[in-house]
């Protein structure tokens, strides 16, 4: 069994994601030309954003996302979280991250099993954190780190809905650690209910509460 849930959590987990990822996909369709087109016209850059990051049990995957900063944003072969105000993001890329479109092609992961709608943020791998005790320290030397790859990753889920956005990683490990142990059918559903909610009021990129 994978982490605490039951076997019919996970099934009703899997066909729901099947479900509601299918309807993303078609229902989005529409935006992703225009979401396309204005990142084009911004700065003529590339419009998706590719990138390694960690699956389930230590699993490596590929992960588009709309760009929404500069190019060349990062130094070579490291991820440098985006902090408040950072200039490397783009104009078009704020609204995209305020509203979590630029989270949309996750769905193509989630239609393949390999991410779920509710987990543990996805994290890109070697993805450096600043805001640790010890300085600046890769996510995989993070206590909770290796505990959190027990189940798949999520394109929402606790921690990006209540804990703070410049908290340090090991306070959202956390989070996702009360998951693991929590986690079922009807708790996926409030998480999803919720992040509906804060996508409809464009609230991801607060730094505090998002409600």
């Amino acid at each position: 069994m994978t982490g605490s849930a039951r076997p019919w959590d996970l099934a009703l987990k899997r066909l729901f994601d099947v479900t509601l990822a299918t309807a993303g996909l078609v229902g989005s369709a529409p935006l992703w030309g225009l979401a396309a087109l204005a990142i084009k016209l911004e700065d003529g850059g590339p419009v998706f954003f590719g990138q390694e990051r960690w699956g389930q049990h230590g699993r490596r995957m590929r992960v588009l996302k709309f760009r929404t900063m500069i190019t060349n944003a990062n130094p070579a072969g490291v991820t440098v979280q985006a902090t408040k105000g950072d200039p490397r993001i783009t104009r078009v890329g704020r609204v995209l991250r305020a509203t979590a479109f630029d989270e949309i092609p996750q769905l193509l992961n989630i239609w393949k099993g390999e991410m779920s709608f509710v987990g543990p943020r996805v994290l890109p791998i070697n993805e450096r954190q600043g805001r640790e005790e010890s300085g600046d320290v890769p996510d995989e030397k993070i206590p909770g780190f290796h505990e959190r790859l027990r189940v798949q990753p999520g394109l929402t889920g606790i921690a990006q809905i209540y804990a703070p956005r410049d908290v340090p990683r090991r306070h959202k490990f956390r989070y996702d650690l009360f998951y693991i142990r929590r986690q079922s059918f009807l708790l996926d559903l409030r998480l999803i209910l919720l992040s509906f909610w804060i996508t409809f009021r464009g609230a991801w990129e607060r730094r505090e509460g998002k409600f």
